[in-house]
């Protein structure tokens, strides 16, 4: 089950794709989407991956930091990022513990060794906002969470 609504985020530091550690309690104030996806290098992930990367700067402009996260290691994450050209995009390596953000998270599909297809939202103050999960074969629509981040 997905972590409810209005609860506390579990902090968390993972690498991103250039091995740098990313901390969520760092960006207080400020409003963090979460963008978990199943699997690097599949298509339906690098279509979530490349439309939040070319949405970046609407996202900046909405006060919100976003980071892609998955159970790839830090080293296949950059790899899969550079055959992307992502140029802003944190993608954070949720590999070893294995999943154990997203099971923080209430999002690890245990029995895949996979997250879900999710996005959360954490406002400025460390609560959880949005939560959605998609099917595994479904594209998040970028749009319906720009609205929420707007209203």
């Amino acid at each position: 089950m997905a972590i409810a609504l209005n609860t506390v985020a579990p902090d968390f530091t993972l690498k991103d794709q250039h091995g740098n550690p990313v901390q969520l309690s760092a960006f207080k104030g400020k409003r963090v989407l979460l963008s978990f996806r199943p699997l690097a290098w599949t298509p339906v992930c690098t279509d979530q991956m490349k439309r939040l990367d070319n949405n970046y700067k609407r996202f900046e402009d909405l006060n919100t930091v976003v980071l892609g996260i998955g159970v790839d290691s830090s080293p296949s994450n950059k790899a899969w990022a550079e055959s992307m050209n992502i140029k802003q995009l944190r993608i954070l390596a949720d590999f070893w513990p294995h999943g154990a953000v997203s099971k923080l998270y209430g999002l690890l599909r245990e029995d895949d060794g996979f997250s879900e297809r999710a996005n959360v939202i954490i406002d400025g103050k460390g609560k959880v906002i949005f939560v959605k999960v998609y099917p595994t074969s479904e594209r998040p629509d970028i749009e319906e969470v720009i609205a929420f981040l707007k209203s």
